[in-house]
Protein backbone atom coordinates (compact mmCIF):
# COMPACT_ATOMS: atom_id res chain seq x y z
CA UNK A 1 0.00 0.00 0.00
CA UNK A 2 1.22 3.29 -0.64
CA UNK A 3 1.24 5.79 2.18
CA UNK A 4 1.16 9.80 2.50
CA UNK A 5 2.44 10.91 5.86
CA UNK A 6 1.91 14.08 6.71
CA UNK A 7 2.90 16.57 10.21
CA UNK A 8 4.02 19.36 10.60
CA UNK A 9 6.82 18.09 12.73
CA UNK A 10 9.84 16.84 11.06
CA UNK A 11 10.28 14.31 13.38
CA UNK A 12 7.42 13.10 13.83
CA UNK A 13 7.08 12.45 10.04
CA UNK A 14 10.86 10.67 10.47
CA UNK A 15 9.50 8.88 12.86
CA UNK A 16 6.62 7.30 11.29
CA UNK A 17 8.67 6.65 7.81
CA UNK A 18 11.01 4.60 10.17
CA UNK A 19 8.55 2.56 11.82
CA UNK A 20 6.63 1.80 8.62
CA UNK A 21 9.60 1.35 6.56
CA UNK A 22 10.26 -1.86 7.18
CA UNK A 23 6.80 -3.41 5.96
CA UNK A 24 7.08 -5.13 2.93
CA UNK A 25 3.72 -4.08 2.11
CA UNK A 26 3.73 -0.40 2.73
CA UNK A 27 5.68 2.17 0.19
CA UNK A 28 6.23 5.56 1.71
CA UNK A 29 5.86 7.51 -1.40
CA UNK A 30 5.92 11.00 0.35
CA UNK A 31 5.53 13.27 3.50
CA UNK A 32 3.56 16.74 3.89
CA UNK A 33 4.17 19.42 6.83
CA UNK A 34 1.10 21.41 5.96
CA UNK A 35 -3.01 20.35 4.94
CA UNK A 36 -2.57 22.36 1.85
CA UNK A 37 0.58 20.25 0.80
CA UNK A 38 -1.26 17.17 1.57
CA UNK A 39 -4.11 18.02 -1.21
CA UNK A 40 -1.57 19.08 -3.34
CA UNK A 41 0.63 15.81 -2.81
CA UNK A 42 -2.50 13.37 -2.61
CA UNK A 43 -3.23 14.47 -6.07
CA UNK A 44 0.86 14.15 -7.07
CA UNK A 45 1.53 10.83 -5.84
CA UNK A 46 -2.15 9.09 -5.68
CA UNK A 47 -1.11 7.19 -2.25
CA UNK A 48 -3.70 4.55 -0.91
CA UNK A 49 -3.89 5.56 2.50
CA UNK A 50 -3.02 9.47 3.71
CA UNK A 51 -1.99 9.23 7.21
CA UNK A 52 -3.00 12.76 8.89
CA UNK A 53 -1.99 14.98 11.64
CA UNK A 54 -5.22 17.04 12.72
CA UNK A 55 -3.48 19.92 14.10
CA UNK A 56 -1.27 22.23 11.85
CA UNK A 57 -0.24 25.36 11.51
CA UNK A 58 -2.05 26.73 8.42
CA UNK A 59 -4.91 24.55 8.46
CA UNK A 60 -6.69 21.77 9.51
CA UNK A 61 -6.10 18.28 8.99
CA UNK A 62 -10.12 17.33 9.23
CA UNK A 63 -10.82 20.09 6.88
CA UNK A 64 -7.88 18.42 4.03
CA UNK A 65 -9.92 14.94 5.13
CA UNK A 66 -13.35 15.91 3.71
CA UNK A 67 -11.36 17.74 0.56
CA UNK A 68 -9.52 14.15 -0.08
CA UNK A 69 -12.88 12.37 0.99
CA UNK A 70 -14.71 14.61 -1.92
CA UNK A 71 -12.71 13.83 -4.54
CA UNK A 72 -13.40 10.70 -6.82
CA UNK A 73 -11.96 7.37 -5.52
CA UNK A 74 -10.27 8.83 -2.87
CA UNK A 75 -7.52 7.68 -0.67
CA UNK A 76 -7.95 6.30 3.01
CA UNK A 77 -7.19 8.39 5.57
CA UNK A 78 -6.14 7.63 9.07
CA UNK A 79 -5.57 10.53 11.08
CA UNK A 80 -3.53 11.17 14.03
CA UNK A 81 -3.72 13.37 16.95
CA UNK A 82 -2.24 13.22 20.84
CA UNK A 83 -5.61 14.09 21.34
CA UNK A 84 -7.77 11.03 21.42
CA UNK A 85 -10.84 11.78 23.22
CA UNK A 86 -14.49 10.75 22.18
CA UNK A 87 -15.04 14.20 21.14
CA UNK A 88 -12.17 14.22 18.38
CA UNK A 89 -12.63 11.00 17.29
CA UNK A 90 -15.99 11.85 16.85
CA UNK A 91 -14.94 14.81 14.77
CA UNK A 92 -12.81 13.07 12.86
CA UNK A 93 -15.85 10.47 11.68
CA UNK A 94 -17.40 13.35 10.85
CA UNK A 95 -14.60 14.42 8.36
CA UNK A 96 -14.87 11.29 6.82
CA UNK A 97 -11.87 9.86 8.30
CA UNK A 98 -11.84 5.92 7.84
CA UNK A 99 -9.60 5.47 11.31
CA UNK A 100 -8.29 7.57 13.83
CA UNK A 101 -5.62 6.73 15.74
CA UNK A 102 -3.56 7.69 19.06
CA UNK A 103 -0.40 9.63 17.90
CA UNK A 104 1.60 8.07 20.58
CA UNK A 105 0.37 5.28 19.94
CA UNK A 106 2.75 3.76 17.16
CA UNK A 107 2.14 0.24 17.41
CA UNK A 108 -2.09 1.09 16.23
CA UNK A 109 -0.60 3.37 13.27
CA UNK A 110 0.06 -0.09 11.40
CA UNK A 111 -2.87 -1.49 12.55
CA UNK A 112 -4.96 1.02 11.40
CA UNK A 113 -3.18 1.29 8.09
CA UNK A 114 -3.74 -2.24 7.14
CA UNK A 115 -7.92 -2.12 8.40
CA UNK A 116 -8.27 0.84 5.81
CA UNK A 117 -7.17 -2.16 3.15
CA UNK A 118 -10.41 -4.06 4.42
CA UNK A 119 -12.48 -1.63 3.75
CA UNK A 120 -12.82 -2.17 0.21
Amino acid sequence: MRVLIVDDVAAVREGLRLLLSDEPDIDIVGEASTAEEAVSRTAELSPDVVLMDIEMPGGDGLQATQQLKARPQPPRVVVMSVYADDAMRARARAAGADAFVEKSLFQEMHAALRATQSLE
